[in-house]
């Protein structure tokens, strides 16, 4: 599975908050049932034909008052297919944050047979997402977007943010417990509710800090870890994205070097260079008016977060997609008429559309309740007219501000400190524009008992199973064996990358 905007795709489901149960009351238990909620449930069809179990387990809201006020968690579960040699449960996570993985989890099913032979897999959707409460702030739209070229852009923006944090005040008593920290032990609460003394753990992306998180909340209840494409976990929070600008900008010259390869399809440029140059007037003239696109309009606040379309992967179908859609906007530069491709034409619309799931409500809560954010909006006008010139495409979106400088709770506990030397396996790509190498080697150095499997020029925001970006083999095999078979590399090591586009 790929998707170029995760979060335009996440699945729309209920929420549940009850009153405490009476103290004898066992709230560990987990009821299970058939997935499909309704005929129009097509991902809980699917579930049900692939043989799943869905269930629900009623956590407390804050871990650290356990009598108090509780919410339901919701969970898929897939049993082992080879039950003679099961060796336990394996939950996972794709990411986001915000990313429901109860319907996702088939995906690794299908990918990873001798895994799923091995382990009961769990997709849980993490609390206030998906079926486990969407935190629903009823925004106008999905994303702040960027600054834009100048003050005025950014003003609009900073207003922005500011009106969509005040709409979620009326969750104000929700707010503090949406962290990293309470969906890590959300998880050890499915762990003994499901009988395991341990559990085992695959996460991508932002899945790789919350499983950096358990570790060092509960390391002696990891068994078998694998954290693909890991964030940095001394700086994860809403304010991580600033730390992209380089290798998005590199993303942007490997894929503008492909496209003048391929001039005579998409007639971009003949050279790298020239390419770029494309795409700069693109920019240039979204600052200067709104592109029309079809029955949609591109304007400056928009633009990047279209153009960051180019990190969905380095294969000749992502790069060619994504060329595609430059051709159109670039026509659009120009003042000619233009039909948007069919993957633009759902990014416009999802970008155009309000938040109607809340899922972006609910990722954007659980950044501000993980780690605090400059409440002084000229920290970040600063920072981005500081990196006009070495950032010119990303940088006024990468750097915005969000609105947690609004936010109207604040975080309950400091942030995680991870620090421990729990074994764990870590693969990642060396120009990953998601997760940047450098803030992988950190999370590395935290986890001391860590083994990094590095896909070395390889330009793509994961690399495990093909879950959203293009498989390396290498990489596969090396995961495969560690989770069915325990064989933990010596040291270090390097995947080549045989399948680059070209």
């Amino acid at each position: 599975m790929r998707t170029r905007h995760m979060g335009l795709a996440i699945l729309l489901a209920g929420m549940t908050l009850t009153a405490a149960p009476p103290a004898q009351a066992d709230v560990r238990q987990i009821t299970w049932h058939r997935c499909q909620n309704g005929q129009d449930d097509e991902a809980g069809k699917q579930l049900d034909e692939a043989g799943a179990q869905c269930g629900e387990l009623a956590v407390p809201l804050d871990h650290r008052r356990p009598g108090g006020r509780t919410i339901t968690i919701a969970m898929s579960r897939f049993k082992a297919t080879d039950p003679a040699r099961r060796r336990g449960t394996l939950l996972y996570n794709p990411g986001g944050p915000g990313v429901p993985a109860l319907s996702l989890v088939l995906r690794v099913r299908q990918v990873a047979p001798a895994v799923a032979a091995r382990y009961d897999l769990i997709g849980m959707d993490p609390r206030f997402v998906g079926r486990s409460g969407p935190l629903n702030c009823g925004w106008s739209t999905v994303a702040v977007g960027s600054a834009g070229p100048d003050r005025r852009g950014f003003e609009h923006g900073a207003a922005l943010a500011r009106q969509m944090a005040g709409r979620c005040a009326v969750h104000a008593d929700l707010l503090p417990y949406a962290s990293t920290r309470n969906t890590a032990r959300d998880m050890d609460a499915i762990r003994a509710a499901l009988g395991e003394e341990r559990i085992s753990y695959l996460g991508s992306s932002y899945g790789t800090y919350l499983g950096a998180v358990y570790l060092q909340l509960f390391p002696r209840r990891a068994d078998r870890f694998v954290l693909d494409s890991a964030v940095d976990t001394d700086l994860f929070g809403p304010d991580l994205s600033r730390t992209q600008g380089p290798a998005v900008n590199a993303a942007l010259r490997a894929w503008a070097a492909w496209a003048a390869r391929h001039d005579r399809r998409y007639h971009l440029g003949a050279t790298t260079a020239a390419v770029l140059v494309a795409v700069d007037e693109i920019v240039t003239a979204a600052d200067r008016a709104p592109l029309r696109i079809g029955r949609h309009q591109a304007d400056a606040r928009v633009l990047p977060l279209i153009l960051f379309a180019v990190t969905a992967g380095d294969d000749d179908a992502s790069y060619g997609a994504f060329a595609a859609d430059v051709r159109v906007l670039s026509q659009a530069a120009r003042g000619r008429q233009v039909t948007p491709t069919p993957v633009l034409e759902q990014v416009l619309a999802g970008l155009a559309a309000p938040d109607a799931d809340g899922s972006a409500s609910a990722q954007t809560a659980i950044m501000c309740a993980d780690r605090a954010a400059s409440r002084d909006p000229e920290t970040y006008y600063r920072d981005i007219q500081a990196h006009r010139r070495d950032e010119p495409v990303f940088g006024a979106l990468t750097r915005n501000l969000t609105p947690c400088s609004f936010w109207p709770a604040a975080p309950a506990e400091p942030p995680v400190r991870v620090a421990n030397d729990v074994p764990v396996l870590m693969v990642g790509a060396t120009g990953d524009p998601g997760a940047p190498y450098a803030g992988q080697l950190v999370t590395h150095r935290a986890l001391s008992g860590s083994r990094l499997v590095t896909v070395r020029g390889a330009v793509r925001h994961t690399v495990y199973g093909g879950l959203f970006a293009p498989r390396n083999a290498c990489v596969d095999e090396t995961v495969n064996r560690y989770l069915a078979d325990g064989v933990f590399p010596a040291k270090d090591m390097t995947c080549s990358e045989p399948h680059s586009a070209r």
